[in-house]
């Protein structure tokens, strides 16, 4: 190895062990994640269930588990699980933008008084 390569790998060595200064930017991108992340887990999650039920909804009616379960009438029953899963799937994107928006006013002022000194500088 040559001295650039082992100087490289000792400061890259060394920037693991020194304290990392946050700056207002890191705090700003911060802010913004913590703002985002509860709606879209929610988004995530409740999508998810909603597709599953959705699916199980689908299964019923198209193929013969229901008979397997022993469900005398699946295709109703299926058609009312796809339904529920459907109308799931319909208000998700709702409810994410109405978590979103009153994240969005919780933290509003924080952020823009953050932006605005790192945009004044």
């Amino acid at each position: 190895m040559n001295r650039n390569d082992t100087q490289f790998i000792a400061q890259k060595i060394r920037a693991q062990y020194m304290e990392k200064q946050v700056s207002e930017l890191d705090e700003l991108r911060a802010l913004d994640a913590e703002v985002k992340k509860p709606a879209n887990v929610f988004g995530y999650v409740f999508g998810s269930i909603s597709a599953i039920i959705m699916g199980a909804g689908m299964s019923l009616t198209m193929t013969d588990i229901g008979a397997t379960l022993g469900i005398g009438s699946p295709m109703v029953i299926g058609i009312a699980v796809g339904v529920i899963g459907m109308v799931m799937a319909i208000i998700n994107y709702p409810i994410y933008k109405n978590i979103l928006n009153s994240r969005r006013e919780q933290y509003a002022d924080e952020i823009l008084a953050l932006s605005e000194k790192i945009m004044n500088k």
